[in-house]
C-alpha cells in the first residue's frame, strides 16, 4: 500500500499536481466509490472529454451515497467537499489524465481493499500525500499508524456488543479496527453484523474535508457511515446525541496541541470522550508524553480532574517514532481509563515500556515491520497488560496521582547486570580514540593506555558491572550535579584543535566524547573545571562523557563533581552506568528534574579498576 501510495503521489504531483494535498485522499475516495457502481465501471473510459468524465464522476458518487441513506444534510456536505472534482482546471482539461488515474486504482486499490479487509486505506494515502505538506499537520493532525489502531480495539477489550465512540475521528481507524474485531466476534451473524455497522460505531469530526474522508472510508467498508457526526466533539447538542447512543468504548487520537495557548489541550478530548461513556466503559486515548508527565498548570489541573471523576488503569509508553511516517516528532503514549468511577487513593496503575514495536525505518517507505515482529510483540504487549504483572525491563506497577509522572520510565530501575567488563573497554577506547584523534593527551599516555585495555582478559569479560551484593544510591550522593555555562556556540570563536587557547565545547551530543567543535578561550567567562563528567539533561539525553580538561558548554548540560577523589578508570565507569539509563529519557522525557535521584552503584568493581589515571 506504501508503494502503491508514492506510485499515486508520483502522479498526481506530475499529472494533477493543482490538486492539493489535502483533497488528494477525497479525489481517491471518490474513484474507489464510483468504481462500485457497475454503470460507472463499465462506462468511465469511453467519456470522450475530461470534463465529462469528472461530471460523470461525481454524479456517481453522489448517487451512490445518496442510495446509502446517509441524510440530506451529510450528502450536502459530502457534495461540497467533492465539487473541486468538476471544478478543477487539469482534471477537467489534461486528456486522460484522469481516465488513468483511475485505471490505476481500479487495478491497484481496489484489489489490496478487497484482499485487506477492514484496513484503513484512505487514512494511509492521506498520511502518504500529507507527507511533505505542512497544512493539517498546522492543525495537530496526526493519524494513527494501522498496528495502533488494531492495538487499542484489543486493549480495550472490544468485542460484539461493544459500542465505539471516537469523538476525533480522522480518517476512521480506530473505528475501522474496532469494526474489524466486532465483526469477528459476531462469527457471521448477519443480523448481529448488520447492527455493528448501522448504530454501534459513532465518530465525530470536526475537519470537514477530513469527516468526507471518514464517511467515506465508512462507506468502503459496507457501511458505519451513519453515525459520524460532522462538527466539534465539545458541543453539548453533540454530547446529548452521542450520550443517548450509550457507548461502552471510547478511543482516540485527539489533536496535538500547537504552540498556541488558546489551542485545546489533548486531556480535555480524553475527559470529552470519557463524559459520553457508559458508566464502567473504557476510554484508550493515545497522547503526547508531555501530559502524562506534567507536574504544574493547566494540564496538570486536568490531571486532577480525570482522577477526580474517571479510574486510571494503565499507561503504556509507547516507540519514540511511532509517527515517523507522518514526519512529526511527537513521543506518545498510550492512557486507559475506567469512566465515571473516581480514582482509588490506594490504586496500583499498571505503567509499561513498550517501546519496541519490531518496527525499522527504510528509505522510501518509511516506518515498517520489515521482519515480521509485530504479531509476536502485540501478543507479549496484550499478555502483560491483561495480566498486570511486573515484568523486568517491561512494566512496573505503581500508586500515582496527579503531581506523579505517569509513566514506566520514572519508576523502572536499570538492570545494570547487562553491562560487563566488555561494555566498559568499549568505553574506554572510545574516549582513548578521542583523545588520540585530536591530540589532547601525549601519545606516550595514549599508548600506556592502550596496553592496559589489551591486557583484559578474554576469560574475564563476562564479569559484570555490579556485583549482587551491590549497594545504590541516588547520583547525588556521588557527585555534586551543576548546571554548565550555558553558552551559545555560533556566539564563539571556532578555532583548530591545535590552536594553542583551544578549549573544548561540550554540547548534548552523543558522539566525539560529546565535543561538537573547539573554540578559543576567553578570560571572562570561567569553563567548567576539568576531571568531571559531562552529562547532557536534554537532546540526546544522558549522553556521559569524561572530560579531562576545562571545557565550555551548551544549554541543557550538567557537570558532576565526585565527591571524593576518582580515578580516571572510576569517572569512566560512572560514565557507563549513567549512559545506561537513556533509555528512560526522550524528547517527550528529559533528564533535568530527575537526573540527580537516578540509583547508581555505591561502589566500582575491583576488576574495572584498570589503573587508568
Amino acid at each position: 500500500l506504501i508503494h502503491l501510495a508514492k506510485r499515486l503521489g508520483n502522479y498526481l504531483s506530475e499529472k494533477l499536481y493543482k490538486i492539493l494535498e489535502s483533497q488528494r485522499s477525497l479525489l481517491i475516495s471518490c474513484i474507489i466509490i464510483s468504481l462500485e457502481n457497475r454503470v460507472f465501471k463499465s462506462a468511465y473510459m469511453h467519456h470522450s472529454s475530461p470534463k465529462n468524465l469528472a461530471d460523470f464522476l461525481i454524479k456517481t458518487v453522489s448517487d451512490e451515497l445518496l442510495g446509502a441513506n446517509i441524510g440530506i444534510d451529510k450528502l450536502n456536505n459530502l457534495n461540497t467537499q467533492f465539487a473541486f472534482i468538476s471544478t478543477d482546471t487539469t482534471l477537467s482539461t489534461r486528456d486522460n489524465a484522469l481516465k488513468e488515474l483511475i485505471d490505476e486504482i481500479d487495478e491497484n486499490i481496489n484489489t489490496f481493499i478487497k484482499t485487506h479487509e477492514y484496513f484503513d486505506v484512505l487514512g494511509q494515502l492521506y498520511i502518504e500525500f500529507l507527507r511533505y505538506a505542512n497544512a493539517d499537520k498546522g492543525l495537530g493532525i496526526v493519524l494513527t499508524p494501522p498496528h495502533i489502531t488494531d492495538f487499542f480495539a484489543e486493549i480495550a477489550g472490544v468485542n460484539k456488543q461493544s459500542i465505539i465512540y471516537d469523538n476525533c475521528t480522522g480518517t476512521g481507524g480506530f473505528l475501522i479496527s474496532g469494526m474489524n474485531l466486532m465483526i469477528k466476534d459476531a462469527k457471521g451473524d448477519s443480523e448481529k453484523i448488520k447492527s455493528i455497522k448501522s448504530s454501534q460505531l459513532i465518530g465525530t469530526e470536526y475537519q470537514s474535508h477530513i469527516y468526507a474522508l471518514a464517511v467515506s472510508n465508512m462507506f468502503i467498508h459496507q457501511d458505519g457511515k451513519t453515525s459520524i457526526i460532522n462538527g466539534s466533539c465539545f458541543d453539548h447538542e453533540i454530547i446529548k446525541n452521542v450520550k443517548s447512543k450509550k457507548p461502552t468504548i471510547g478511543l482516540l487520537n485527539p489533536p496535538y496541541k500547537a504552540e498556541k495557548k488558546s489551542d485545546t489541550e489533548e486531556l480535555q478530548f480524553v475527559l470529552n470522550n470519557l463524559e459520553c461513556l457508559s458508566d464502567g466503559g473504557t476510554c484508550v486515548a493515545i497522547i503526547p508524553m508531555q501530559c502524562a508527565l506534567s507536574q504544574s498548570g493547566k494540564v496538570y489541573e486536568l490531571k486532577k480532574e480525570l482522577l477526580r471523576k474517571h479510574t486510571l488503569e494503565a499507561v503504556l509508553s509507547m516507540p519514540d517514532e511511532l509517527f515517523f511516517n507522518s514526519k512529526v516528532n511527537v513521543v506518545t503514549c498510550i492512557m486507559v481509563f475506567t469512566a465515571h468511577r473516581k480514582h482509588p487513593e490506594e490504586k496500583e496503575v499498571f505503567l509499561g515500556y513498550f517501546k519496541d514495536d519490531g518496527f525499522d525505518k527504510r528509505k522510501y517507505v518509511g516506518r515498517i515491520d520489515v521482519r515480521g515482529r509485530w504479531p509476536a510483540i502485540k501478543k507479549y504487549w496484550l499478555s502483560a497488560f491483561r495480566s498486570r504483572k511486573e515484568v523486568s525491563g517491561l512494566s512496573v506497577k505503581r500508586i500515582l496521582n496527579a503531581k506523579d509522572e505517569w509513566c514506566a520510565e520514572t519508576y523502572m530501575q536499570t538492570d545494570y547486570s547487562r553491562l560487563n567488563l566488555l561494555t566498559y573497554e568499549n568505553v574506554v577506547r572510545e574516549f582513548i580514540a578521542f583523545q588520540f584523534v585530536n591530540k589532547r593527551y601525549p601519545i606516550s599516555k595514549i599508548n600506556i593506555y592502550l596496553n592496559i585495555v589489551s591486557e583484559i582478559d578474554v576469560n574475564k569479560k563476562n564479569i559484570k558491572a555490579v556485583s549482587k551484593e551491590t549497594k545504590y544510591v541516588p547520583l547525588h550522593e556521588k557527585f555534586t550535579l551543576t548546571y554548565g555555562c550555558n553558552m551559545e556556540l555560533y556566539k564563539l570563536d571556532e578555532c583548530d584543535k591545535d590552536h594553542d587557547f583551544a578549549i573544548p565545547f561540550v554540547s548534548r551530543t552523543e558522539k566525539n566524547n560529546g565535543v561538537s567543535a573547539f573554540v578559543e578561550t576567553i578570560s571572562m567567562y570561567m569553563p567548567n573545571p576539568e576531571n568531571t563528567l559531562s552529562v547532557a539533561g536534554g537532546g540526546s539525553v544522558l549522553a556521559t562523557f569524561f572530560q579531562p580538561e576545562p571545557y565550555y558548554s551548551g544549554r541543557d548540560l550538567y557537570y558532576l563533581t565526585p565527591h571524593q577523589d576518582m580515578s580516571v578508570s572510576e569517572m569512566l565507569y560512572y560514565s557507563m552506568i549513567i549512559k545506561s539509563n537513556a533509555y528512560k529519557y526522550s524528547y517527550g522525557r528529559q533528564a533535568n528534574k530527575t537526573l540527580k535521584d537516578l540509583f547508581v552503584p555505591e561502589t566500582m568493581p575491583s576488576e574495572f579498576e584498570l589503573g587508568l589515571d
